[in-house]
């Protein structure tokens, strides 16, 4: 590629919104433009790495044994009332009509268009196992899209589904698939982990977020120092305290707090450390109102709580009207002594091992001290309700937690038979029955990729490209190209050289100056930059420097091509 036939539009300003450094970088480098809100056109420098990495996402799946095909972005409603997700999928499915004023969404995953395609396509077992795979633009209605392309309304996405007789028969594709995106992730030369996740809106019992390791990543990841347990901080387990609950000492006593509400402030006021204190939360039950205990000094983890079966499927905090009519009091004094008997008492492990604690008064303006369990304040039941905390025993025993931050990435699912049922499913089994048939899916977030690869890989000067996904792996600058027949000859010779070998190379012909060509190619990312002079013909060397190199080198013409 001649730079000087190429679209390459570097910019030194970008936009106020612009909020992180994957953003900005995309931006300066000309990689992507805004079209609105959560909408980008990939340029041609973008489009060149959105391509490398769809290349080696499609390589990986084809050797694992994946069969490609494309369905319709374009899905309708019927599809999605049958599986019952027209209307909880949320905000986020953009519902559209055609001139006959049927409906339709822009399709933000397949397990409906898939599922159907499966039970028109699909009649017995001697077909099972099938993996269908496709990469294609997705859409989901982000109520407040941002980051750039990583958290955009529209991007591209691999996105697979398996089909099987046997949950013994998935789970091996599913570990196929762990490892084919494990693969992925290595060949594209980003520091990742596959961390233990919730299933979400798609649903499955067994699934695996992958995340690229990264300051600015939206999620945090909990990982055992000691072993290989890792886990969003989600799905990570809160293991219980290995000592027994003290024996209680203290008598119950109502303290005044007339303005402390929270733990800082009641900390602060009783010069009590916040390990020592219970606050409670109220919140929405399935019958009723229902009290979660944590320790001062931790936080509930919403998607623990909503799971406990006293729940319906969220966790949803009681309103201050709910709580004064069921306790009496406003939200800030609420405690576990005194509680009504019809309020189920639900606390978490490190709360249920204290003794002698300070906790709400159930009376506006007041707090307890020394209160204990069974003797001033009851348990329903101990349960994982916390957050992990850096430092917390790793659940497998070995180990401590540590805290990261990762961006997803990729993600896999045991789905099970839940959209086959939905949909009816079926293929002839070995006893002529019919069978419904279990499914696996598995998402990688393609575009999504490029911005975090760039979060992860990135300096002063700009993007540091691992090189299988960088948009060329050496740039030829070349200095003075209508000047100096010489330094011309030279260049087209190492380029041409260079491409007979399969180097995927770019030459800058445009004739800029010294420093603003260095400048494009540092900020776009080139892992091995050659330069072309009048000074190194004479001398019989090229200048070469690579991408995270801080000095650059003389080399002679064989010794540029032996790096290649």
């Amino acid at each position: 590629m001649r730079l000087s036939k190429f679209h390459l539009a570097t910019v030194k300003e970008v936009p106020a919104d612009a909020e992180i450094v994957s953003h900005r970088l995309m931006l300066r480098a000309g990689m992507i433009r805004k079209l609105a809100a959560g909408l980008y056109t990939w340029a041609p420098l973008g489009l060149r790495v959105l391509r490398k990495v769809e290349a080696i996402v499609r390589e990986e799946m084809n050797r694992a044994g994946a069969v490609e095909l494309l369905m319709p972005a374009v899905q309708p409603r019927e599809l999605w009332e049958e599986t019952e997700r027209w209307e909880r999928f949320g905000g986020q499915l953009l519902k559209i009509k055609d001139r006959k004023d049927a409906e339709y969404c822009f399709g933000p995953t397949h397990e409906e268009v898939i599922t159907d395609f499966a039970r028109a396509e699909l009649h017995s077992y001697k077909q099972l196992p099938l993996n269908f795979f496709q990469i294609q633009t997705k859409f989901r209605d982000e109520i407040r899209p941002r980051f750039g392309v990583m958290r955009a309304r529209e991007f591209l996405m691999k996105d697979a589904y398996s089909f099987h007789l046997s949950a013994d028969c998935l789970e091996r594709e599913y570990w196929n698939m762990y490892e084919t995106y494990s693969r992925i992730f290595t060949r594209l030369g980003l520091k990742f982990r596959a961390v233990q996740a919730d299933a979400g809106a798609i649903g499955g019992n067994v699934t695996h977020e992958f995340h690229v390791l990264a300051d600015s990543g939206e999620d945090a990841i909990a990982f055992s120092d000691g072993s290989e347990y890792a886990a969003n901080v989600e799905m990570a387990e809160a293991v219980a305290p290995l000592q027994e609950r003290p024996v209680a000492t203290a008598p119950l006593e109502r303290v005044a707090t007339p303005t402390q509400k929270t733990i800082d402030e009641i900390t602060a006021f009783l010069a009590v450390s916040s390990q020592a204190c219970v606050k409670t939360l109220l919140v929405r039950g399935c019958t009723g109102l229902v009290a979660l205990c944590v320790r001062g000094d931790h936080e509930i983890n919403e998607v623990k709580a909503a799971k406990l079966a006293e729940l319906p499927g969220e966790s949803v905090l009681a309103d201050e009207a709910e709580i004064i009519k069921a306790i009496g009091c406003k939200p800030g004094f609420i405690g576990p002594a005194g509680l009504p008997e019809s309020i189920p008492v639900i606390v978490d492990r490190s709360a249920a091992a204290l003794a002698d604690f300070v906790c709400g008064g159930n009376a506006d303006g007041t707090h307890y001290r020394g209160a204990n369990w069974d003797r001033d304040a009851r348990i329903t039941r101990v349960a994982d309700l916390r957050k992990v905390v850096d430092g917390d025993p790793s659940p497998d025993g070995k180990g401590h937690i540590r805290l990261a931050r990762g961006i997803e990435v990729g993600h896999v699912f045991q789905l099970g038979t839940k959209y086959a049922e939905a949909l009816k499913a079926t293929v002839i089994d070995q006893s002529g029955k019919n069978h419904v048939m279990t499914m696996g899916c598995y998402g990688i977030g393609v575009s999504r990729i490029v911005a975090a690869a760039i979060e992860q890989n990135f300096d002063a000067s700009g993007i540091v490209w691992p090189e299988p996904m960088a948009p060329w792996r050496v740039a030829l600058c070349v200095i003075n190209p209508k000047n100096d027949a010489a330094v011309t000859a030279a260049a087209e010779s190492l380029y041409a050289e260079l491409g007979v070998r399969g180097v995927d190379v770019v030459l800058d012909d445009r004739g800029l100056r010294p420093g603003g060509m260095f400048a494009d190619m540092e900020l776009i990312g080139i892992p091995h930059r050659v330069v072309i002079s009048e000074r190194g013909i004479a001398a019989g060397t090229f200048e070469y420097r690579a991408r995270r190199d801080s000095e650059s080198r003389q080399l002679s013409r064989d010794e540029v091509l032996a790096l290649f």
